[in-house]
């Protein structure tokens, strides 16, 4: 093996909840594999991955520069399941070259001149290193010490050299960015997500896929009697979660007419919730032809009328299937900032004609009843209704 005194770039993956797994360990690993090399199918390059014990390392074809490393590291940040992505360096397992390494690393950096305190933390995965990982860490931090003239400050260090020597190689690296952390999307089942265009649903999508959840996304717009816009902002929305999970699919319901039925109820204030349960019974069809588990939505307690806690259990009595509501304790500040970090939020907020807007009583019932509710759907037949809805399913396919 070739190397420069740098060594050869590559990216270390740090695993979180999938080390506690025990028995059933593997095949989540499995399906952690699985998602990242999907993630990184579509390169020009070839990307070799390796599983050691609670890591794994992503190593390039021969001669990569960093800054593959780099398309690399920002490709598999997105995969659920890891806690750390670090841009590394691959060395020979010799005390020499490690340490030549590390002098390598620290050259030409701005913080090194500026005279940062630092630390070196090792970590020896193959006891049979010639030295321990507390000499490696004397070794080491006294040749940058000499050369540098760098503080050393053990206890909470503005710099930290990380050298962690695995069975083949010494991975040599600085600083890292955070995974998405949670469990392997497709782990935990397969969910429906009822996909509006506000700022809620994608957020609540993004958090089951974290807990293993593979998702299929819902979206009911108001045609005939609204524009197509809604469903572009839904396709918008669904393509920028899609770097989540990979091969997301975005089902859509015309449901415009049933609205206008609902509406001809004449139960003007409990025509939202009326809307609501509908739309759970029409999703859990979908749901049940999808082989999906269970129903995701964004509600949050108390955020609108229909989402006040009676109002959420009248929703629920509509269908068997489990309802996930991934957001029901978090406040509209915390949500639109998950939805900032996650790339969702500039979407939501760009205009639309949501189907929601041809039903706007101007008081919605906060408190609906349930018997109420069942005697407007035996009116419109709504569990006819709802199948129907599901045969007028349409799929609007990703581009990548």
């Amino acid at each position: 093996m070739t190397m420069s005194a740098l060594g050869e770039p590559c990216v270390l993956l740090k695993l979180g909840e999938v080390v506690l797994k025990g028995n059933n360990r593997e095949l989540f690993e499995r399906s952690l594999q699985t998602n990242i090399k999907a993630s990184v199918k579509d390169l020009d390059f070839k990307v070799d991955l390796r599983q050691r014990h609670g890591v794994i390392a992503l190593f390039l074809p021969e001669g990569s520069g960093a800054e593959r490393a780099d398309v690399v590291a920002e490709r598999v940040s997105n995969v659920p399941g890891l806690v750390w992505i670090h841009r590394a360096w691959r060395v020979a397992k010799d005390p020499a070259a490690v340490t030549k390494a590390a002098i390598e690393l620290l050259a030409d950096r701005e913080d090194v001149r500026r005279g940062v305190s630092f630390a070196v933390r090792s970590r020896r995965r193959d006891k049979r290193f010639p030295l321990t990982s507390m000499q490696l860490d004397r070794s080491v931090g006294g040749e940058l010490n000499d050369i540098y003239g760098l503080p050393v400050d053990l206890k909470n260090p503005q710099l930290v050299v990380s050298i962690e020597v695995d069975r083949d190689e010494v991975f040599v690296f600085t600083g890292g960015q955070p995974g998405q952390g949670g469990l392997p999307v497709g782990t935990s089942g397969r969910g429906l997500v009822l996909m509006s265009g506000g700022i809620d649903s994608p957020v609540a999508a993004y958090r089951m896929m974290r807990r293993g959840l593979r998702v299929d996304f819902l979206h009911f717009s108001g045609i005939p009697f609204t524009t197509s816009e809604s469903i572009y902002k839904a396709y918008a929305l669904a393509r920028a979660l899609d770097k989540f999970q990979g091969r997301s699919r975005l089902w859509v319901v015309p449901f415009g007419k049933a609205q206008q039925s609902i509406k001809a109820s004449g139960q003007d204030r409990l025509a939202v919730i009326s809307q609501r349960r509908l739309m759970l019974k029409t999703a859990e069809e979908v749901a049940r032809r999808l082989r999906a588990g269970a129903l995701i939505t964004g509600d949050s307690l108390g955020q609108v009328s229909s989402q006040t806690l009676q109002n959420i259990t009248a929703q629920d009595d509509a269908v068997d299937m489990p309802i996930l509501r991934p957001l029901i304790g978090l406040d509209k500040t915390e949500i639109m900032a998950e939805a900032r970090r996650i790339g969702t939020l500039q979407i939501s907020e760009l205009p639309d004609e949501d189907c929601c807007t041809l039903l706007a009583p101007r008081r919605a019932e906060t408190a609906a009843k349930i018997a109420d509710l069942k005697q407007i759907e035996r009116r419109l037949d709504a569990e006819e209704l709802a199948v129907q809805l599901a045969g007028s399913l349409q799929e609007y396919k990703l581009q990548a």
